[in-house]
């Protein structure tokens, strides 16, 4: 091995140490944050904010919405097969593909008046797929009708915030969800766009 391949392998190998230092450190703020939330009182939104990430369970709130939608014309109607397509297409990424590859564990919540009535999920912790569909719906439905992208966006945020809040996901969880459900669905909503869906539309 040259002195080249030497330097190279060494500037790899500090390269993968400040990597892995990053990973515990981010991993430790992350479970920081996680407490922080826990052990902060909230008696006053507890119950609310519980019902909002129950009403999101299986998508049943985008669901709603998109139903909602679809009968108020042709344009929200097509807004809303875009948003649920997108809905679908996050969900099998999220959970079918990155969660068993991460594997990451449930947080280890304490059983109170907040976390009552919100099941621990028995999937993979990483990332939240509430989060990853909440974005998705808001990013597709939210393009197609720029009047409702911020109600929207801010939906889908109360959801992913009502995950940490109620003790099922940590906050690195939400966040990687929140991205990774916007970029699949300010995708689907292009992709719906090459295609043509001209026939939702009502034309």
């Amino acid at each position: 091995m040259t002195g080249h391949d030497d330097g190279v392998a060494a500037h790899g190998r500090a390269v993968a140490a400040t990597l892995d230092r990053a990973r515990v450190e981010l991993g430790s703020l992350d479970r920081a944050v996680y407490q922080a939330v826990a052990s902060t009182p909230s008696p006053t939104i507890d119950r609310a904010v519980g019902q909002i990430s129950n009403a999101a369970n299986y998508s049943r709130l985008w669901m709603v919405t998109a139903g909602i939608l679809s009968a108020t014309g042709p344009k929200r109607r097509r807004a809303a097969l875009i948003g649920l397509a997108a809905v679908g297409a996050t969900s099998a990424v999220s959970n079918l593909v990155v969660k068993p590859v991460m594997s990451r564990g449930r947080p280890e919540r304490t059983e109170s008046v907040r976390t009552r009535g919100v099941r621990m999920p028995e999937s993979h912790s990483f990332p939240s797929g509430h989060t990853a569909s909440a974005f998705a719906f808001s990013s597709a439905v939210g393009g197609e009708l720029p009047a409702l992208a911020t109600p929207l966006r801010l939906m889908a945020t109360t959801v992913a915030y009502s995950r940490v809040h109620t003790g099922v996901h940590y906050p690195g969880d939400v966040v990687i969800g929140a991205l990774l459900g916007a970029g699949i669905g300010t995708a689907t909503r292009l992709l719906a766009h090459r295609g043509g869906w001209a026939v939702v539309s009502g034309r």
